[in-house]
């Protein structure tokens, strides 16, 4: 392959939600990633689809969501780049472990990747089927900002939001292979700035992170609620294209 050849391959920026969105979260982004040259993929997790059954969700497992997205890469010709918000973000970090020499870039958007055996809702009970979106107070008070997104964005989210399944929200994540952790990352910071951030990114609690331990990290302020594809979509597409270029 010549130099300008590889030049002109494709990259491919695979999207993928947090907890209740479908691909639909990423409307207002795609667009701007489109124009800009790139070939999004915005990606719905296996029970998250609309009109899925809690009983359907209740079979859902986290290695279903990382199946789906390794798949997805592995259909894919030229270069890759991830992108993981909030409970996506651990999904991709498991994608990249698989094969971490397919991926050119991981982006985590006001999330990170996990140690190996965390999860993102462990005292969720074991028989809980599903993870349904919290009232707005509970959010808030969870650390999930709202900053940006006014009554009716808010009513939109309510209204497509789907369950997230219960053994995906309390499955541990597993990665195995040290490679990852040497996959060029860009931490995008929303609902806690990057200098904040950077103290707390090591191992323990309360993150239980790995973003400390990445070989080669870049942090970006974007500073708005935890949706920043709702609330600054524009600016957010303009961050993931300066990550990919």
């Amino acid at each position: 392959m010549t130099t300008n050849e590889s030049t002109e391959q494709a990259v491919h920026v695979v999207l993928v939600p947090g907890f209740w969105l479908g691909a639909w979260a990423w409307d207002d982004v795609v667009p701007h990633l489109e124009a800009a040259g790139l070939v999004p993929h915005a990606v719905t997790l296996p029970g998250l689809e609309p009109g899925t059954t809690t009983e359907d969700r209740a079979r859902v497992t986290r290695d279903d969501h990382v199946d789906a997205v390794a798949r997805l890469v592995d259909g894919l010709d030229g270069r890759v780049v991830l992108v993981g918000h909030s409970g996506g973000g651990p999904v991709v970090q498991q994608v990249a472990d698989r094969d971490p020499g397919r991926i050119e870039r991981v982006v985590y958007v006001d999330t990170g990747p996990l140690v190996d055996g965390a999860s993102l809702a462990p005292d969720l009970p074991a028989d809980a089927a599903e993870l349904p979106l919290p009232g707005w107070d509970e959010v808030g008070a969870d650390g999930s900002s709202l900053d940006g997104l006014d009554d009716a964005a808010l009513a939109r989210f309510r209204d497509r939001a789907v369950p997230t399944p219960g053994p995906v929200a309390r499955g541990p994540v597993r990665v195995t292979n040290p490679e990852r952790l040497r996959v060029p990352a860009t931490a995008v910071c929303c609902s806690i700035p990057s200098a904040t951030l950077a103290e707390l990114a090591h191992p323990g609690p309360p993150l239980h992170t790995e973003l400390g331990d990445l070989a080669d990290l870049t942090w970006v302020d974007l500073p708005t609620g935890h949706w920043p594809m709702f609330s600054r979509p524009r600016d957010l597409a303009a961050v993931l294209v300066d990550a990919v270029s």
